[in-house]
């Protein structure tokens, strides 16, 4: 079941777990925009190439949508509705006032030279400036962009609509990005992490980890989790899969991965087959790359006892069925990682007051929102006697219904 059918079809669940009738649930499903556009630019050498650039806007009931913009050569327009609508309810679960969009440009930016990329993201930006706005579609970087695309975006809508920082969050910090938001995805997914164990009775300390991705959200939930005491024993990345079963050394294992561009060859532990990093024995497992990756085949094999969804989407429907048999605890992704949505609201309100605030402020305020984000699920799950993935899609859901109907939007 790919990422689209999988998120309808929670969204279907709660949707009858909460009441709610056949013609508001369509509407709820149905994206407010659907935007596609034909970016042209010239190359170093002269010639010209032509890009598809697309932004999907789901829903703005609670707020001005969110979500990031990822250059990639295969996007898929399914997964990309999917990722939109998947951020509609992340913001919901996380109680944050926004609604959710995604979008990207069609292209290997590996293959593109620097002044090549900004080209290309200026000229996307003037195609779709009208259409994004500080209170209308903020974006954010995703697969394949970053703090510098940000910044261009910025700078080109900025000649537009004036000076405007919180028309993009995850920018640098030079031009009104926040502090603490590089590591807010990673730093959400301890803060959950630690609020799904304490409600088991157990702490990060002592825990035993295993880790599947090792890229920005992957190294910075080991660092976090190493330093509170947990006991991270397996990683894995692009480049291969290292196991000790006694720890890995995270700092050292950082600098590797800076040094030599992935964990492969870290002499700190044994290599190991990266298809097998997710059925190695652990208490708790993150998969923290791809989605899909916890399936049918391989469920029945997995050991931990608790799963933490750092990517999205990483347990198809099958598999969630398999562990909850198993009784193994999920919890899902759209709690998991809300944590850099949330720093990116936190960046957003900064910019519209003009005042920055402290890392030690920022990451306060994070593991407030991560708790009280976890809390309110338990709640739901209580009301409706369900696992916690159905009871963050019936918060959601029901947070987006009541908003819908609130506005008198019905249909």
């Amino acid at each position: 079941m790919n990422a689209l059918a999988a998120t309808n079809r929670n969204f279907r669940l709660a949707s009858k777990l909460l009441g709610i009738d056949s013609k508001l649930a369509k509407s709820l499903l149905i994206p407010f925009r659907e935007v596609k556009v034909e970016c042209t630019i010239p190359k170093d050498d002269g010639s010209l190439a032509t890009y598809v650039g697309f932004r999907i806007q789901h829903d703005n009931s609670r707020g001005p949508m969110k979500g990031g913009i990822r250059y990639h050569p295969q996007v898929e327009n399914d997964e990309v509705n999917a990722l939109a609508q998947l951020m509609t309810w992340k913001a919901a679960v996380a109680n944050i006032p926004y609604g959710g969009a995604k979008g990207g440009i069609g292209c290997d930016p590996s293959e593109l030279s620097v002044s090549e990329l900004e080209r290309l993201t200026r000229v996307f930006t003037q195609k779709i400036h009208d259409l994004i706005g500080i209170q209308i579609d903020v974006p954010a970087p995703d697969m394949g962009t970053g703090p510098q695309t940000m910044a261009w975006i910025l700078d080109e809508y900025s000649k537009f609509h004036g000076h405007s920082p919180a028309i993009v969050t995850g920018k640098p910090i030079d031009l009104g990005g926040s502090l603490g938001r590089d590591a807010a995805t990673g730093r959400g997914v301890l803060f959950a992490t630690e609020a799904l164990l304490n409600q088991h009775g157990k702490t990060i300390s002592g825990q035993r980890f295993v880790i599947q991705g090792f890229g920005n959200v992957g190294s910075w939930a080991a660092k976090l989790i190493s330093e509170k005491g947990g006991k991270v024993v397996a990683v894995s990345d692009i480049t291969g899969a290292i196991m000790n079963s006694e720890g890995l050394n995270i700092p050292s294992l950082l600098k590797h991965s800076k040094e030599h561009r992935g964990v492969r060859g870290f002499q700190g532990g044994d290599p190991i087959d990266s298809n097998s990093i997710l059925l190695q024995d652990c208490d708790v497992l993150i998969p923290a790359a791809l989605g899909g990756v916890i399936n049918r085949e391989n469920a029945n094999e997995i050991k931990a006892k608790f799963v933490v969804e750092a990517a999205n989407h990483p347990t198809d429907p099958e598999a969630d069925e398999i562990l909850k048999k198993k009784g193994v605890v999920i919890l899902p992704d759209i709690l998991a990682n809300s944590g850099g949505v949330t720093v990116s609201y936190f960046e957003w309100v900064q910019n519209i007051q003009g005042f920055m605030w402290d890392e030690e402020k920022v990451n306060k305020e994070l593991k407030t929102y991560m708790t009280k984000g976890f809390k309110d699920v338990k709640e739901m799950c209580k009301t409706h006697d369900c696992d916690l993935r159905m009871g963050a899609f019936t918060l959601a859901v029901n947070r987006v219904a009541r908003a819908t109907l609130l506005r008198g939007w019905e249909a």
